[in-house]
């Protein structure tokens, strides 16, 4: 939305006369050239509403918008009106103006991306990568045909299609994207994809964006893990641990760490610390168990397996059980 600033001119000379006389002759100027004069005047309002989004007051924006409808009713007026609803999080209004500029300009690039935003916030991913495919085919903007990649790209992310959301992501971040959101799932779809330096070049990026944040600098020090470089790993999860040192995940990513550097009791007292506070972690399950195998409790490590399997996510878990737990296994293995 750029801020573009439209104020009236000549206001103190004759201001009745000269206010009668000038909208006399605007609108009998638009009557006689078949409405140009008028779609100016809207494409104003929608300046000006603009200008006032920019400023953070929607309300007063929408003023703005409504001439313009009146005035014009085309696709681009009920846009800029859905943008002042978006900014309201009035999504319900959002989507009628959306759809009606559908039905003024079923070709509008930018109509069918703002349907694909409304379809993901609702749950439709399927929607979402119709109205995004749309969108990029239409587009003629470099920046609109990339936010419709990273659209749909979203969408294939919510529906597990791995490759494809990848694919799209790549293509529509292009390595220029600072939208968190969008980078946190590229990390998170290239640590399933087994592609862990690529997801840790994007939290890179994240830590310098959201320093802050502690999941970045937790999921860092994972990846560094997976990578086998775990000096640095543990620095990472230390940095997180010192933006919040109960941060159960991060308390899980150490222990793990500290398992695979032979740190059994330090892994101990870091895995029950994060299962007090979030039980249901498939990977500090995982953790647990390994160390109890270690201490010889394989019943209790078992268990730990089982749950850890049923809630899923954890790529070693599988092996663990077949090694440790399957009842078809060695005599050996059930003591």
């Amino acid at each position: 939305m750029t801020p573009y600033l439209c104020g009236p001119r000549m206001r103190n000379r004759t201001p009745l006369l000269r206010s009668f006389f000038s909208a006399f002759t605007v609108t009998a100027l638009a009557v006689f050239l078949g409405g140009p004069l008028v779609a100016q005047e809207a494409r104003i309002q929608i300046l000006k509403g603009d200008s006032l989004l920019r400023a953070e007051k929607p309300q007063r924006a929408l003023d703005h918008f409504d001439k313009a409808i009146e005035l014009d009713p085309s696709a681009n007026s009920y846009l800029a009106r859905a943008r002042a609803w978006d900014m309201m999080d009035r999504m319900d209004r959002f989507l009628l103006d959306v759809e009606q500029a559908l039905r003024k300009d079923s070709l509008s690039a930018n109509a069918h991306y703002q349907r694909a935003r409304y379809a993901l916030r609702a749950d439709d991913p399927e929607r979402a990568i119709i109205h995004a495919t749309k969108g990029h085919e239409l587009a003629t903007q470099h920046l609109l045909q990339a936010q419709c990649l990273v659209m749909r790209g979203m969408a294939n992310a919510e529906l597990k299609r791995t490759a494809a959301a990848v694919d799209d992501l790549e293509k529509g971040v292009a390595g220029t994207s600072s939208d968190a959101e969008v980078l946190r799932v590229l990390a998170r779809l290239y640590d399933q994809s087994e592609r862990y330096e690529d997801a840790l070049h994007v939290l890179e990026q994240l830590c310098t964006i959201e320093p802050w944040d502690v999941g970045h600098w937790s999921n860092r020090g994972y990846e560094l893990t997976m990578l086998g470089r775990y000096d640095e790993a543990l620095g990472m999860i230390e940095k997180a641990l010192s933006i919040d040192k109960d941060e159960p995940v991060a308390l899980s990513n150490r222990a793990y760490v500290y398992t695979l550097l032979d740190r059994d009791a330090e892994a101990w007292s870091d895995v029950e610390r994060s299962l007090r506070n979030y039980p249901a972690n498939p990977f500090a399950l995982r953790t647990r168990a390994i160390l109890r195998i270690r201490k010889g409790e394989r019943a209790k490590a078992c268990e730990d397996l089982t749950l850890a399997k049923a809630l899923g996510g954890v790529p070693d878990v599988e092996r663990l059980v077949k090694e440790n737990c399957d009842t078809s296994g060695s005599p050996e293995k059930k003591k």
